[in-house]
C-alpha cells in the first residue's frame, strides 16, 4: 500500500516537474534532463576531457593588442586566453537582475574610481599578473575567453568576491517574495567589498539556507585567495567541478522531482555533495538498478539521436530545418503535413509557428548551439499573431541557463536571436568533419569527376612529352563504373589520338573525388 502511495506521489511530481537521468560509463558520463518524459537538456563529459569554463586562473599578460582592444593572457593552457578590455572592467548587474541597495559601512562610503577601457593597458601592462575566470571555453581555433569579474555559483546564490553589488533574479516575480528576499539580503553578513546575486531557486527558501550557502561560498573564496597567494602565474587556483557535481549544484532545484543514476558510487557522491547545501534534497537522489540500459529504459537514447537530425518534426505535422554554419544558425519553419482547412489557413500557420517556437527553444538548449540565430517563421498577416509567437519564444527560452536575447519578428517574418556560446556545440564535440566532403555534406558526382579526369589527361597529352605515352590512372570504384559504362568511347578516342596507352585501375582506399595518374616510364605522379 505504502509502495503504491509513494509511486503515486512520484508520478504526480513528475507530471509537473523535471527528472534527471544520469548514465555513468567507463569512458563517458551523460546527464539528461526530462520534462514530461521529453528530453530538454543533455550534457556529456568524457574521461580525459578538461572543461575549464568557470575555472579561475592566475595568469600573466603576454601581449596587448590595442586594435582589438584586448590582451592575451598566459594561463598555462595550449592557447593564450583572450581578455577583452570590456571584460576587465568591473561589470554592472545583468538586465535580468534587480539591484538591491544596502547600507554601506564607513569604510566603503568612498566612491570607487571609474575605470574605462582606456585605463586597462596601464592597469594590466605586459608581464603583470591578473586573476581571471574562464567565461567561454576554446572553440575551434580560438582560445578560451576570460574575464576579471569573478563569480562563484552556489545553490541559492552567486558570490561576487571582487564586486560589492547585490541583486535578485527578476524571474522571481512575486512582489511579496521579492520584498522578503530584499530584507534577507540586507541582513546578510557579507564581507566588505563582496556582493551576491540571489538565484531563482531562492524563492521560498528560508533565510538560514541562504546564510549557509553564503558561508560555503565565502569559505571557497578564501581557499582560492590562498591558492592565488601561494602559486606563481600561470596557475589554476580553482577548478570547476565535474559534470555530476555541477548537475547537483545547478539543476537540483524544487522543480526537479527526482535524480536517477545507474552507478551506486556516483549516487553516494551526489548525496554527499548536496548534503552540504540542502540535506533534504538527498531523498530525491536514487540508485536505479535495471538490466536494461537506463537511457533506453526512459527512451532517452532515441531522443538523443534526433538531436543530430537536420529536420525535426512537430506534433502538428510541421517541421523545422536546422543548419549550423560558422557564422550563424539558420532555422527554417515549414508547414509539412499540417495543411489545415480551407478557411483556417491563418490558424494553421499560427499553430505551426507556435509549436516551432517551442521546438526551436528546446533544440537550441539540447544541441548547445549558440551565436547568432535566425529563425524563418511562416509569414503571418496579423501583428497579433506575430506578437503571440514572440511571447511564446520568450517564455520557452526563459529556463535556459545560457543568456539569450530575442528580437521581435521583422517585416520579412524573420526572428533574430543570440544565445551565449560557452563550449563547442553537441554535434561539433561528438563528430569530426568528413574527410571527403570537409563537413559540407556534399561530394562531386561521378560525372563531374570523370570530366575533371579527362581534362587533366588532355592537359598532360597536349604537352607533347613522349614519356607520357603510357599512363596508369587510379580512380574510385564508383568512378570506374562510370568510365566503363558511359565514357568508354571517349577514352578510347583519347587513347587513339594520344598514340599511347591509358590503363585504368580501381582503388577503393581513396575518396571518391580523388584520382591519381602515374607515368609508367618515369614513375612521376599527377593527382587531382
Amino acid at each position: 500500500m505504502f509502495k503504491k502511495l509513494r509511486e503515486a506521489r512520484r508520478q504526480k511530481a513528475l507530471s509537473s516537474g523535471y527528472q534527471i537521468i544520469v548514465n555513468v560509463e567507463k569512458l563517458e558520463t551523460r546527464v539528461a534532463q526530462l520534462r514530461e518524459s521529453k528530453l530538454v537538456d543533455y550534457t556529456i563529459e568524457r574521461t580525459g576531457d578538461e572543461n575549464i569554463v568557470g575555472s579561475i586562473f592566475k595568469g600573466r599578460v603576454k601581449n596587448i593588442e590595442p586594435g582589438l582592444k584586448a590582451m592575451f593572457v598566459d594561463i598555462g593552457t595550449d592557447k593564450n586566453a583572450f581578455l577583452h578590455f570590456w571584460d576587465a572592467i568591473p561589470a554592472a548587474l545583468d538586465k535580468g537582475l534587480e539591484e538591491v541597495r544596502r547600507k554601506k559601512s564607513q569604510k566603503s562610503q568612498k566612491k570607487p574610481k571609474y575605470i574605462s577601457a582606456k585605463d586597462i593597458p596601464s592597469i594590466y601592462p605586459v608581464g603583470s599578473e591578473v586573476l581571471i575566470q574562464v567565461s567561454k571555453g576554446p572553440i575551434g581555433e580560438k582560445g578560451p575567453r576570460v574575464t576579471t569579474n569573478i563569480t562563484l555559483p552556489g545553490r541559492c546564490m552567486v558570490l561576487m568576491p571582487l564586486n560589492d553589488q547585490f541583486g535578485i533574479s527578476r524571474r522571481i516575480d512575486d512582489p511579496k517574495e521579492r520584498q522578503r528576499l530584499r530584507k534577507v539580503t540586507e541582513k546578510m553578513n557579507v564581507p566588505e567589498g563582496m556582493g551576491v546575486i540571489l538565484r531563482t531557486v531562492c524563492k521560498g527558501q528560508r533565510a538560514r539556507f541562504l546564510i549557509r550557502d553564503l558561508r560555503i561560498l565565502v569559505s571557497q573564496w578564501e581557499e582560492i585567495d590562498q591558492q592565488r597567494q601561494n602559486n606563481k602565474a600561470p596557475a589554476c587556483v580553482f577548478r570547476e567541478p565535474e559534470l555530476v557535481e555541477r548537475t547537483v549544484r545547478d539543476f537540483l532545484t524544487d522543480e526537479v522531482a527526482e535524480v536517477l543514476c545507474d552507478d551506486e558510487q556516483t549516487v553516494q557522491k551526489m548525496k554527499d555533495s548536496v548534503a552540504k547545501i540542502s540535506p533534504q534534497s538527498r531523498k530525491r537522489i536514487h540508485f536505479f538498478a535495471t538490466k536494461q540500459p537506463i537511457f533506453e529504459r526512459f527512451n532517452v537514447e532515441k531522443q538523443i539521436k534526433s538531436a543530430f537530425d537536420r529536420q525535426v518534426w512537430m506534433p502538428c505535422g510541421g517541421y523545422i530545418v536546422i543548419d549550423e554554419t560558422e557564422a550563424l544558425i539558420s532555422i527554417d519553419v515549414n508547414t509539412g503535413r499540417n495543411r489545415g482547412g480551407k478557411n483556417n489557413s491563418d490558424k494553421m500557420i499560427l499553430e505551426t509557428n507556435l509549436q516551432a517556437a517551442d521546438e526551436v527553444a528546446r533544440q537550441l538548449r539540447l544541441r548547445n548551439i549558440g551565436g547568432l540565430i535566425v529563425v524563418d517563421f511562416i509569414d503571418m498577416k496579423g501583428r497579433k499573431d506575430q506578437n503571440a509567437v514572440y511571447r511564446r519564444m520568450l517564455n520557452q527560452t526563459d529556463p535556459d541557463k545560457a543568456k539569450i536575447q530575442v528580437l521581435p519578428l521583422s517585416q520579412l517574418g524573420l526572428m533574430e536571436m543570440t544565445r551565449q556560446r560557452l563550449n563547442e556545440s553537441l554535434s561539433r564535440s561528438m563528430f569530426n568533419d568528413c574527410h571527403s566532403c570537409g563537413g559540407t555534406g556534399r561530394i562531386k558526382s561521378a560525372e563531374s569527376i570523370s570530366v575533371e579526369l579527362q581534362r587533366k589527361l588532355s592537359g598532360l597529352i597536349q604537352r607533347g612529352d613522349e614519356s607520357l605515352t603510357d599512363l596508369v590512372i587510379f580512380v574510385h570504384p564508383e568512378v570506374m563504373q562510370r568510365l566503363k559504362e558511359e565514357d568508354a568511347n571517349d577514352l578510347v578516342e583519347m587513347e587513339r589520338r594520344h598514340h599511347g596507352r591509358l590503363t585504368f585501375r580501381s582503388d577503393p582506399s581513396g575518396a571518391r573525388e580523388d584520382f591519381k595518374i602515374v607515368c609508367q616510364s618515369t614513375g612521376k605522379e599527377f593527382t587531382s
